[in-house]
């Protein structure tokens, strides 16, 4: 029998490198009042890196053409002008694409090249993404600063095959959420090739709320080296409260909040 090699921890990353708690600010911090109607844009995320955050988070699609977009929704309807399905414009029709503040859609390119100090937190929305995001990656040699999620663990499974184990990549909710009710399926996602878990605090499970984030599931995490980020918070209170369990990140709409907060505790943001 082959021997299974244990998933190497999140300190072996330099994604990772930073002193824990991580801020990550979805989407640029969709919530704080200068980037409201403009998430996902450059304005945005230069607005969370002026504050002082490292750690951006973002989403993936791709053009009819294959370009690569750093955008949630898979249709352009509720942020911009323009109408239609990302997988179905060609990137001539998305570019031309403003939101109300007249922000441009920007490619994932865009980002790395006029961020290069920030690491990036890449939610892969589309299979037809996975490709376009190897190659970008590549592309600005961006390996050492991105983790890779997905809500698809086939989509993980081709971007860890694609780019290798050098990849961070995180473990997404639905698994955790049946693990917290099955014991054996924790031990599974304990063990799996992801560096970190990104949860919400509770998920629905067979028709209830299932609170996952419990300090059993910290501390499984943390004996195989994983980090446990926590999305989307923008209460303060809970912030304090996720801080206090030991949660080693937290993804938040509201950037200026959690920049207070980790003030407060004495860990503010380098900015």
């Amino acid at each position: 029998m082959l021997a299974v090699r244990p998933p190497r921890p999140a300190a072996a990353y330099p994604y990772f490198d930073a002193p824990t708690p991580l801020a990550l600010a979805h989407r640029g911090g969709a919530e704080y009042a200068p980037n409201v109607g403009r998430e996902n844009t450059v304005a945005a995320f230069a607005e969370a890196v002026a504050m002082g955050y490292r750690y951006l988070e973002t989403d993936v699609h791709a053009t009819a053409d294959g370009r690569l977009v750093a955008f949630h929704d898979d249709v352009l309807d509720r942020v911009t002008d323009a109408v239609g399905a990302l997988a179905g414009l060609p990137w001539a029709e998305v570019e031309r694409a403003r939101t109300d503040a007249g922000d441009a859609v920007p490619l994932m390119d865009e980002l790395f090249e006029t961020f290069p100090d920030a690491r990036f937190n890449i939610d892969i929305k589309a299979p037809r993404a996975v490709q376009p995001l190897v190659e970008a990656v590549r592309r600005h040699g961006a390996l050492h600063r991105v983790c890779v999620g997905s809500f698809s663990d086939q989509r993980l499974r081709a971007a860890r095959r694609l780019l290798g184990p050098d990849l961070a990549t995180s473990a997404g909710p639905a698994g955790v959420a049946g693990m917290r009710l099955l014991p054996r399926l924790l031990s599974r996602l304990i063990s799996s090739p992801a560096q970190a878990l990104q949860i919400p605090v509770t998920h629905p499970v067979a028709g209830r709320e299932v609170t996952l984030v419990l300090p059993k599931v910290l501390a499984a995490a943390h004996s195989t080296g994983k980090q446990v980020h926590v999305w989307t918070i923008d209460d303060a209170e809970e912030m304090h409260r996720l801080l206090d369990l030991g949660v080693d990140g937290i993804v938040t709409d509201r950037i200026d909040t959690l920049r207070d907060v980790l003030a407060e505790r004495g860990t503010p943001l380098p900015g």
